[in-house]
């Protein structure tokens, strides 16, 4: 997640590409998957599908994290976007989405990024329908002090492991699915906005939602959505609200990832954290534990951002809820 920065705005067109995929065998969905509504008191329920989402293995999603920590490891001690660390991190998504039958798009940002920043990836499941795209994103980027692997690392495993497992699942779909791993957030949001800005108003109006993941294992962290009363946060905090999490708003993340390039275009979002450097309440170390009056993440932007600083309970938690929220809306 980057600190607050002040972003020129600009203008360009960008034609992606969508994937063909070869036909696979929808599997069965795991006896234990979850099917929740809301709480009454919310106002509103969401839809029991026929199909229950799957649930997504945390020992996968950390073994991309570990990928992620061996490409920092080879490449300088970080995966800046301008570096060949952010390069490798891009190869490693494309080469498992490819391997799972996605084509992929990589799509450079030509126009208000870091010079020498590294492309946006985009990939499409070419099922369901295209006027009705729900997409699911997380910026791949870290800082130049460490490997960032909370920041962002746990969002782009997380959402790379439900872009496979639906692959793999392969369901009917009633609405597309589009996923994305960003350049250049942590320099100011630049790769989504180059997405955003990309898009010609048509295009714009198929986007029902866009959904954000950037850092969902903080090691004193709390359950946070955005804009959590919203119907797009609906799903996801339904699922939360099935674990007994006791949600809040994202307050301290509101507009400083990359779901706020689309707030920005009208696009409705939501999207999960589990806190920055902010500090941990009283009351929130007494619902969720943990230590009152300490960072959500005490190694924010630092070298110390490791292998070490993910709260593997919180990353299975949000890779659930993710697979939860897009079978809800697109299955």
């Amino acid at each position: 997640m980057r600190r607050r920065l002040a972003v020129a705005s600009f203008s360009l067109a960008v034609a992606l590409g969508c994937g063909t995929l070869p036909a696979a065998a929808a599997a069965a969905a795991p006896a234990d998957a979850r099917q929740t509504q809301a709480p009454a008191d919310t106002g509103r329920s969401t839809t029991v599908n026929a199909i229950a989402a799957p649930d997504i293995d945390v020992t996968k999603v950390r073994a991309h994290l570990s990928e992620f920590s061996a490409i920092a490891g080879r490449n300088g001690g970080n995966r800046r976007s301008t570096t060949q660390g952010y390069r490798d991190s891009v190869a490693y998504v494309k080469g498992k989405l490819q391997a799972a039958g996605y084509t992929v798009t990589e799509q450079p940002c030509t126009s208000g990024c870091t010079s020498g920043a590294g492309p946006n990836l985009i990939a499409e499941w070419p099922r369901g329908d295209a006027n009705n795209v729900y997409m699911f994103g997380a910026h791949l980027d870290s800082v130049s002090a460490g490997p960032g692997m909370n920041d962002n690392g746990s969002g782009s495993a997380a959402l790379l492991e439900n872009a496979l497992t639906l692959a793999q699942q392969n369901p009917t779909l009633r609405n597309r699915v589009r996923f994305a791993w960003w350049t250049d957030e942590e320099q100011g949001l630049n790769g989504s906005k180059f997405y955003v800005r990309s898009l010609s108003s048509a295009q714009r109006a198929t986007i029902r939602a866009y959904y954000n993941f950037d850092m969902v294992a903080s090691t004193n962290g709390g359950y946070f959505i955005n804009h959590i009363t919203s119907s797009a946060a609906a799903p996801m905090k339904a699922y939360w609200d099935s674990l007994g999490l006791r949600p809040e708003e994202n307050t301290e993340g509101a507009g400083r990832s990359d779901d706020y390039p689309f707030e920005q275009a009208g696009i409705p979002t939501s999207g999960y954290a589990m806190g920055a450097s902010a500090r941990k309440t009283s009351t929130q170390a007494a619902k969720w534990g943990g230590t009152a009056n300490a960072s959500y993440d005490p190694c924010y932007h630092r070298s110390c951002d490791t292998l070490t600083n993910i709260n593997t309970t919180g990353l299975d938690r949000a890779a659930d809820g993710i697979a939860h929220t897009l079978w809800q809306q697109a299955v």
